[in-house]
């Protein structure tokens, strides 16, 4: 009798053995990869300008409006927008931001011309590469979203930078070749900072204006080191 109660035990486990058994795991999913930064390339004033593509520039078809600008910056929700965060950014003194993102007191050094500046109102947000140079080099060609992200590059320090009204009016949209900084000291900077431009945002010059460049990229400038990472 027993060894009829474990044969039957025995033929019982058997039948139970697939509803006993374990679930196979899910298989397992590769996370989804995020997007590779684009690299930083950092290399000399001399050897930037020859990276540069160069083109006849055409302005027809120029509106300002084409580019929107200011928007509402990196930080949707502060109340600031990007002419405000430029000058949170570059402030040599912090100023005060309230409601709305009113800024009071801070101070800034306007390195065009080497003028210390504590009312932000007689502050310019300049675009390095001006917008109608922009067009002229390529963006014409551009969706209005790329144009949009151009005039508002919060990407990159030397696409924006805050200075005075007066040398920032009196630059106007001109390139190298028919105006640099009032102060010579600047010169440098400023070209290493205008390449880099053009560079990260793939623009073309014109044959004038790389020749302006070169002389300073093979003389005084030599050395200069020119940062950017492509936009696209």
């Amino acid at each position: 009798m027993i060894k009829n109660f474990i044969r039957g035990f025995a033929a019982l486990s058997l039948s139970l053995t697939p509803l006993l058994a374990p679930t196979p795991a899910p298989a397992q999913t590769a996370p989804p990869s995020l997007p590779t930064a684009a690299p930083t390339e950092t290399t000399t004033l001399a050897d930037a300008v020859h990276r540069i593509p160069a083109s006849d520039e055409r302005r027809e078809g120029y509106a300002r409006a084409a580019f929107k600008h200011w928007n509402a910056g990196a930080k949707k929700s502060d109340g600031c927008n990007t002419r405000a965060e430029v000058l949170i950014a570059e402030a040599s003194e912090e100023p005060s931001v309230g409601a709305g993102c009113r800024i009071t007191g801070g101070e800034w050094l306007s390195y065009y011309d080497n003028q210390e500046v504590e009312n932000a109102r007689k502050l310019a947000i300049d675009h390095m590469v001006p917008l109608a140079e922009a067009w002229d080099s390529g963006a014409s060609t551009w969706s209005a979203h790329r144009r949009e992200a151009y005039a508002n590059d919060l990407g990159a320090p030397a696409s924006l930078v805050a200075v005075t009204t007066r040398t920032a009016r009196h630059k106007g949209d001109r390139d190298p070749a028919q105006w640099l900084p009032p102060l010579p000291s600047a010169h440098c900077r400023y070209l290493s900072e205008w390449v880099a431009t053009k560079l990260r945002w793939d623009l073309a010059a014109d044959p004038t204006e790389l020749d302006a460049i070169a002389v300073f990229a093979s003389g005084q400038c030599k050395r200069t080191a020119v940062t950017y990472t492509d936009a696209s």
